[in-house]
């Protein structure tokens, strides 16, 4: 989680040399992102606090978002990359 919170980071600094049209649309997949590892972050603390019986059925949601997280940031990393 700290590795992709340095990359929003770097996104974020990015994101604040863009022109202003762009600025805003970088900003709200910032926002997104920053959402998104929210979700994750509760899953995973959902999961250290399950019991033995919850654990198959949270660690596939977590597994979930994680997917997510990770692809949406691939995604706004290579759109910033392009700009």
């Amino acid at each position: 989680m700290k590795r992709w919170t340095a990359k929003i980071d770097v996104l974020k600094a990015k994101a604040e040399k863009a022109k202003v049209e762009a600025k805003i649309k970088y900003y709200g997949e910032i926002e997104d992102l920053r959402t998104k590892q929210k979700l994750t972050k509760q899953k995973l603390q959902d999961l250290r606090e399950s019991g033995d019986d919850a654990w198959e059925e949270l660690r596939a949601g977590v597994d979930k978002a994680l997917d997510d997280l990770k692809d949406a940031l691939n995604r706004a990393a290579s759109r910033f990359k392009k700009k």
